[in-house]
């Protein structure tokens, strides 16, 4: 089978059929297109052990960020895309090898960014901060918006990019919202009073008639809010906390996790919350927890043996 059919009809399958989105798609497109360039595959039949070894042997060879060598997280990103196109290959009967043939490098283990309780106490009180000292009605308003998205995102756990697309007509009258994550998937989370006052505080001064909850840009040129954008304006709140860490959206998603965790939630629980699809994902926080586990086994164990 035509190498450049099957891909065409691989990317039409997990758009339409699983679901997945454009930019997974638009990576899935890349990441293929390379192989089949570097390894001269016109023909599915074409795809053998030895020209995937022969790839991977290139993909570490090739330059990454910084003049290092490509990170073997991107490395395996090529594998992963491939992995699946094989995948489907099989369940449409085309004679390939085995996806199982494709085994992903190793990584280190996930190291987080994490935030201390006090940090995050500094970081979720700037933009409120400089609202209050803000005498600009249009600039007072993006630090209003700020607020809501930082007590959001630690409320909630969401990813920014669910932040980001969610609209001005949630209802607040209730504790929780639906949200649609990574693969389609709705889940429900949890909204505290702090977020809901916050959030209602920025729509009340709000004067625009814009679908998005959280806009940016000119009065007179605003548009939805992105996660470059949400980035950008977190930076210049981390740097007026006075926190020397890097600190991304994702930390806030990292804080409530293991705030969760930290308070007794079990992890199936912090799964769902994330939207995790496999409980694997969620690991990473569990030796976070460690210190707080430490603490109860110096608490209750072993009473009797003093």
């Amino acid at each position: 089978m035509d190498a450049e059919t099957a891909k065409r009809q691989f990317l039409e399958y997990i758009e339409i059929e699983r679901g997945r989105a454009v930019k997974t798609i638009e990576n899935y497109d890349h990441y293929l297109i390379r192989y089949f360039s570097q390894m001269k595959i016109k023909d599915v039949r074409d795809i053998t052990e030895q020209n995937v070894r022969e790839f991977r042997l290139w993909l570490n060879r090739q330059p990454g960020t910084a003049a290092e060598a490509m990170k073997r997280r991107t490395q395996n990103y090529y594998m992963i895309a491939l992995r699946a196109f094989l995948k489907f290959l099989r369940k449409r009967d085309v004679p390939a090898i085995s996806p199982e043939k494709i085994e992903l490098a190793k990584l280190p283990e996930r190291q987080l960014d994490l935030i201390t309780p006090a940090e995050l106490q500094r970081l979720m009180r700037a933009p409120r901060e400089a609202f209050e000292a803000e005498k600009d009605s249009d600039k007072a308003r993006s630090y209003l918006r700020d607020h809501a998205i930082l007590e959001l995102l630690f409320s909630t756990g969401l990813r920014v990019s669910e932040l980001c697309a969610l609209n001005a007509d949630i209802d607040l009258t209730r504790d929780e919202i639906s949200v649609r994550g990574k693969g389609e998937k709705v889940r429900v989370v949890f909204i505290s009073l702090t977020a809901k006052q916050a959030v209602r505080e920025y729509l009340k001064a709000r004067n625009d008639m814009e679908e998005a909850l959280f806009v940016d840009g000119r009065p007179n040129k605003l548009h939805r809010i992105g996660p470059r954008d949400v980035q950008r304006h977190l930076k210049s709140y981390v740097a007026r906390a006075g926190i020397t860490n890097v600190v991304t959206p994702h930390t806030l998603r990292h804080a409530f996790a293991t705030d969760l965790l930290t308070n007794g939630a079990d992890i199936r629980s912090v799964q769902q919350l994330l939207g995790h699809a496999s409980i694997n994902t969620t690991q990473i926080y569990t030796h976070i927890t460690d210190s707080h586990l430490r603490e109860i086994h110096k608490k209750f164990h072993g009473k009797d043996r003093k």
